[in-house]
């Protein structure tokens, strides 16, 4: 089953982002330890936040910078997978991040890709820039994270 599906199979009830959240991080564990939750998820476009909570929080009482790039990595991978053709895969290759306020409150990261993603036989780069955002809408970091889409091997 492609990511997507599973995501709209389980999103149909009620607690399904929260489920399809988790189980994203039994996948991928380390996401676990900033607890994200997936508002959204389209090829194209994704959403996700994370609270502000004692585990994300750093010595002066803001949402930590590392906690901010998970969060950008999560809903970055997320919109990468359902965003590629499916017989194409894809891995984070780099990320250039720029801090631009105190992050207080939910952060809610939204995901796109820079140009429309396709079928290719040799790998290409292909940047998703994804906007943290506090409680006010106000960006709190920008990111581009740099993925390296190459077809899926066969057999």
């Amino acid at each position: 089953m492609h990511l997507l599906d599973a995501y709209h199979r389980l999103t149909r009830w009620p607690g399904g982002r929260w489920l399809f959240s988790r189980l994203v991080c039994w996948k991928a564990p380390y996401f676990a330890s900033i607890v994200p939750r997936i508002e959204s998820l389209e090829p194209g476009r994704g959403v996700a936040s994370i609270a502000h909570r004692r585990k994300v929080t750093n010595h002066i009482g803001t949402v930590h910078a590392i906690a901010l790039c998970n969060l950008a990595e999560f809903v970055g991978g997320l919109t990468c997978e359902v965003s590629i053709p499916r017989d194409m895969r894809w891995i984070p290759k780099g990320m250039d991040v720029r801090y631009l306020k105190k992050a207080v409150g939910r952060m809610r990261a939204v995901a796109t890709p820079a140009f429309p993603p396709h079928a290719a036989d040799a790998g290409y780069e292909l940047p998703f820039e994804v906007v943290v955002e506090d409680p006010q809408g106000d960006a709190v970091m920008r990111a581009v994270i740099a993925m390296w889409v190459t077809p899926k091997a066969s057999g």
